[in-house]
């Protein structure tokens, strides 16, 4: 009889560990931002968030602080932002690809 539910292994979740080996640190909306345009993959924000919090469940990922963020938003004034970092049972491969395309955006970025 086979188990019910996801697998404990995921290749969102492998990607989200080799992007936070580069970045260091980030919070998710920024993270599925990132995510889109490196991976080249369709993948929901929910999707994202799901990983990231399963990570943390399984000590993939830690989170490093909660900041509160204000702005203009259209649902209020501020947002609650999770900064995650990577966390002990993380094994990243650092991924020369992955690296790469996170200069390219940077330096993308910097010319906008």
């Amino acid at each position: 009889m086979s188990k019910l539910g996801r697998k404990p292994n995921s290749e969102i979740r492998k990607n989200l560990i080799e992007l936070l080996f580069f970045l260091k640190e980030s919070y998710g909306y920024d993270l599925y931002k990132k995510y889109l345009k490196i991976f080249n993959k369709k993948v929901s924000i929910r999707s994202i968030y799901y990983h990231l919090n399963k990570g943390v469940e399984l000590g993939v990922f830690k989170i490093r602080e909660i900041q509160q963020a204000r702005g203009d938003y259209s649902w209020g004034d501020n947002v609650q932002r999770i900064i995650f970092s990577l966390g002990k049972e993380a094994n990243p491969k650092g991924s020369r690809d992955v690296y790469n395309k996170i200069c390219e955006l940077r330096s993308r970025n910097k010319k906008e």
